[in-house]
């Protein structure tokens, strides 16, 4: 009877300093492959790339999946093993021993599939920091070729992994990941537009009548960024801090002795968001007639004041692009210099 393996989260390193720091050690690859060391796993530069940002991900009935900021299709490394129905050490072993000389007969034959597919096999995943962790992201290619490995080259027989490499053939790997994930392969604007849309579609009718959200009202800046090319993805958004900037200015000014009480109501993001995980979300709604006051704070205060600095911060966290950061800026002509991007693990 083949061993279950039972559903695990996205696989993460932390980029916890070991006790007593790294000293004067400066090289980034020498501080990430400490944090790797824990799972035998070396990170070579090909593999680490800085600029690469994990621009959409997803857990699939216990398979990490995503999608990178180039476009790049990956599974982590759990979510192979999942795929594969292989322990997920026998995976971390695999990639560990990938640079050996001479190769071992699986990896050998891996690489080998791997090339016969065109493809790159110097590398079996990359590392893409995020939110201060390590995540290992293996690409299509070699995805494939362990799946197949498993699948019809192995000792072992598994129909697991047949099954799983028979279906990412038929859908395509590519198509696939992007479906369950939610990203649209046309491009970083078309991607933008979707994500706003999927968040009018859940929004649209859940306000009471005779209230409106921030976000709905939102709807001009928004679009104005998007069409300013502004790709900031699921780490944008804005409205969070739009509305506690705008709870604070209407309690401080007790609106509500003017135009009445504020009321809540469930606010839903996509299922793709991260933020997702808490759905529904109370969220305040505020009455109609302090519509004209609101729009007259978003465009007077909060856009020439506080976006630029909501920006800064998400830049600084690592969280968006600085040069997305200044578009969006640029788009509403809110004219603040943005930081430079973090200096990560400098």
């Amino acid at each position: 009877m083949r061993r279950q393996v039972q559903p695990t989260k996205v696989e993460t390193v932390s980029l916890t300093p070991p006790k007593g720091g790294f000293g004067q050690q400066r090289n980034p690859l020498v501080r990430l492959n400490y944090m790797s060391n824990s799972q035998d796993l070396v990170i070579t530069p090909q593999q680490l790339n800085l600029d690469l940002q994990i621009a959409a991900e997803k857990e699939v009935d216990g398979v990490g999946m995503g999608v990178l900021t180039d476009g790049t299709p990956f599974l982590t490394l759990r979510g192979l093993s999942r795929m594969c129905g292989v322990d997920n050490a026998a995976i971390v072993r695999m990639t560990a021993s990938w640079q050996e000389n001479p190769l071992k007969p699986r990896e050998k034959k891996i690489r080998e599939l791997v090339r016969a597919q065109g493809a790159d096999d110097s590398v079996a995943f990359f590392a893409v920091e995020k939110g201060g962790t390590i995540h290992h992201a293996v690409p299509a290619a070699v995805c494939m070729a362990v799946l197949e490995y498993y699948a019809f080259e192995a000792k072992t027989e598994n129909d697991h992994a047949a099954k799983s490499f028979r279906t990412l053939a038929r859908k395509g790997f590519r198509d696939f990941i992007y479906a369950q994930v939610g990203f649209n392969p046309t491009g970083s604007v078309s991607v933008a537009w979707q994500q706003f849309h999927d968040r009018v579609s859940l929004t649209y009718h859940t306000v009471p009548d005779g209230y409106f959200s921030v976000f709905k009202e939102m709807a001009d800046m928004m679009v104005t960024l998007i069409r300013g090319g502004a790709d900031l993805g699921s780490s944008f958004v804005p409205d969070i801090s739009v509305g506690m900037a705008w709870g604070k200015h209407w309690t401080g000014d007790n609106l509500d002795v003017l135009y009445g009480d504020r009321i809540k109501y469930d606010h839903n993001y996509p299922s793709y968001f991260p933020q997702s995980a808490s759905n529904p979300q109370p969220a305040y709604c505020y009455p109609d007639d302090a519509l004209a006051e609101f729009r007259k704070w978003l465009k007077e205060h909060y856009i020439p004041n506080r976006l630029p600095t909501y920006l800064n911060q998400k830049v600084k966290d690592g969280q968006i692009p600085a040069p997305a950061a200044r578009t969006a800026i640029d788009a509403l002509g809110a004219k603040r210099v943005i930081a430079p991007g973090p200096k990560r693990l400098a």
